[in-house]
Order: structure tokens, then sequence, then C-alpha cells
């Protein structure tokens, strides 16, 4: 069981970079996924949450409206598309995968780091000003 990150790189303020995140060992299907970052010195951070089908993106402030979550259960894969990036989203991002199985009534998308139960190891992403 296993999800790998990749993506990240040096882009300069104003540029994107896409990120993926692949599971291997298990299928994505019934498991919410979250983005979550760490700056140098700092602690861990959400970015944005999907859920287990798609819906329901959810967006910390930081990020809204030039970030955006997709997933491809297909490919079993999660993306972060991150457009206009700053300096200050210099961070390691890591995706994380909890199992929150979609019902007729809901789509639950958690959004603490206690709710997800695999992690991968991290891409680094650095914005130069």
């Amino acid at each position: 069981v296993q999800l790998q990150a990749s993506g990240g790189g040096l882009v300069q303020a104003g540029g994107s970079l896409r990120l993926s995140c692949v599971a291997s060992g298990f299928a994505l299907d019934n498991y919410a996924i979250g983005w979550f970052r760490q700056a140098p010195g700092e602690g861990r951070e959400g970015v944005s949450y999907i859920s287990s089908t798609g819906t329901n993106p959810y967006y910390e402030d930081s990020v809204k409206g030039r970030f955006a979550i997709s997933r491809d259960n297909a490919k079993n894969t999660v993306y972060l598309q991150m457009n206009d990036l700053k300096p200050e989203d210099t961070a390691v991002y890591y995706c994380a995968a909890g199992y929150y199985r979609c019902s007729v009534e809901m789509c639950y998308v958690p959004t603490k780091q206690y709710e997800f139960d695999f992690w991968g190891q991290g891409t680094l992403v650095t914005v130069s000003s």
C-alpha cells in the first residue's frame, strides 16, 4: 500500500505546476484524498480535499481560486493543479488517503490530518520571486 506524490519542482512566481498522487497496492475508489503541505520550519497544513467520487472539492483559503483538485479513479490518481503560484506556496506537498466511501445520501470529505489513513512521501515545490 503506497501513495506516490510527484510533479514538484522549481517555478517562478505566477507559474503553474500539476502534482499527481498515484496509489499502488489498493484502489482509490473508496478513499477521499487530501493534499497537505509543509513549508520549511513550519507545521504541516491542509491545502485541498476531495471525496472518493470526486465531488465536493474543498480548498483552504490560502489557495482558493488558484488551485484545483481532481481525480481519475480509473488511473488510481489524484491531481492538484496549482496556478498563479506564490513564494509562500513553497513547501513539500503530501497527498493522503482516508477511507470514506460515499453513500447515496452523502459524500464525506475529511479535512483533518488525523482523518487520513495513508500518506505519500512528499514532493517539493519551490516558487521563486
